[in-house]
């Protein structure tokens, strides 16, 4: 029996998310691990990094926490051969990856403003 057209697509698009994801985690470990950062160490890296993705059939994606992923990834491949400064550059994308990373926490973490004031009715 063939897979149906919509767990094809299906597949493509966790494909190209995870895709993403690994992109996105090896630059941000590559930006935070590395001691002495170059513009032609950060190019290599980004050029090894793109082989995967461009493997990959880019979706559209329409999630927010999605979106600005695949925002901040185009980000870093705009950095490939800029001027710019590589410190600035640094600060720049380990900025958007800490944003990313708490609007995704924001979401998943939701604090309960009265809860002691379920209590009350005991004493």
């Amino acid at each position: 029996m063939a897979a149906s057209q919509k767990a094809i697509n299906n597949a493509n698009r966790l494909r190209y998310i995870r895709a993403l994801e690994r992109f996105h985690k090896g630059m941000i470990s590559y930006l935070m691990n590395t001691g002495k950062l170059t513009h032609k160490g950060f190019n290599k890296k980004i050029e090894n990094s793109l082989k995967l993705l461009n493997r990959i059939e880019e979706i559209d994606l329409y999630k927010g926490e999605l979106k600005d992923l695949q925002i901040l990834v185009k980000k870093m491949i705009s950095y490939k051969d800029s001027e710019e400064d590589i410190d600035n550059i640094k600060e720049e994308l380990l900025h958007g990856s800490n944003q990313l990373d708490k609007s995704k926490n924001a979401k998943r973490y939701k604090k309960d403003k009265h809860a002691n004031a379920k209590y009350d009715d005991w004493e």
